[in-house]
């Protein structure tokens, strides 16, 4: 992407416009020229369609030829009140960069000390204050709902944060830096090292230390796969590693789903989500009032 970075096409811009300003300058300063004495018939251009359907050369109307032009001068106006240009600039200095600048500053200006007043509170005091958290709502409804929906109890792959059970942690510090950093949590696919019986096997074995119906058989046989491969990340308990983002096995709340047949692609294909960095978009201030929010989601009980 660095190529269109380069000062080459703010120049290229500019020639275009110019040399279209001036082509269409030149065309209606041409054709301006048609002229018919009274009485006069305009003549044939040779052009014919559909047998008899000619065209002729009139000229332009008078109300049309002055708008066209008073277009060109608009056009120009602007693009020396306007950066359209590129390359040379404007003379009001004016950018949608720099409009966006003014305006992030004065919106800090405004909000600014009501920010730094929640960032200096602790987090499980600014989720109990009604005004912080009325603004971390807001927050969330902005940045976040798309995937965790606006209830926060979240879809298919996608987290819930209202039930007090975490990947990564759901103490304050834990929640400040996944909101920061993001999280990047991958699975690898067991499918084929496995192949689809001892993955049945296992997917049985995960069915039974959370409770759900299964076959015993099969549990058995996968329980001792279950130990030498999965333990490593999950635990040999199977209540997961928050420290990897390893989920609990065993409480029964599904990421993808709990049927045998989630179970088995879970396990044949492996996962990889992603959640987003906030921090530099955001900065400290809000996403200390964003994680005071979604902790108080599962703490507010």
């Amino acid at each position: 992407m660095k190529d269109f970075n380069s000062d080459f096409w703010g120049i290229y811009i500019a020639v275009i416009v110019i040399v279209s300003m001036i082509w269409l300058g030149y065309l209606v300063v041409s054709q301006s020229k048609v002229k018919l004495k009274k009485g006069e018939k305009a003549e044939v251009t040779g052009h014919k369609w559909d047998g008899d359907l000619e065209e002729y050369s009139n000229p332009l109307p008078g109300w049309w030829v002055v708008l066209f032009y008073a277009t060109i001068v608009f056009a120009v106006g602007y693009l020396v009140a306007y950066p359209g240009l590129v390359a040379f600039g404007n003379v009001w200095n004016w950018s949608s960069t720099g409009q966006h600048a003014q305006e992030v500053k004065k919106a800090d200006e405004k909000y600014g000390p009501m920010f730094a007043k929640f960032q200096a509170m602790p987090i499980e005091q600014v989720a109990q204050n009604p005004e912080a958290r009325d603004i971390g709502k807001r927050l969330f409804y902005t940045y976040c709902i798309q995937c965790h929906g606006s209830d926060a109890r979240g879809a298919k792959g996608f987290p819930n944060l209202t039930d007090n059970d975490w990947l990564y942690g759901g103490d304050p510090a834990k929640v400040v830096e996944t909101i920061n950093n993001g999280r990047h949590g991958q699975m690898p696919a067991f499918g084929a090292a496995f192949g689809e019986e001892k993955v049945r096997d296992v997917a049985n074995y995960v069915l039974k230390i959370a409770g759900k119906p299964n076959n015993e058989m099969r549990a058995e046989r996968g329980a001792e796969t279950f130990k030498q491969v999965c333990a490593a990340c999950h635990t040999a308990e199977g209540k997961g590693n928050q420290s990897l983002g390893a989920p609990n096995l065993t409480d029964n709340i599904w990421l993808y789903g709990g049927s045998e047949a989630t179970i088995v692609e879970t396990i044949t294909n492996g996962r990889d989500n992603v959640m987003p960095a906030w921090q530099a978009f955001l900065g400290d201030a809000k996403v200390h009032l964003l994680a005071a929010y979604v902790y108080g989601l599962s703490h507010d009980k």
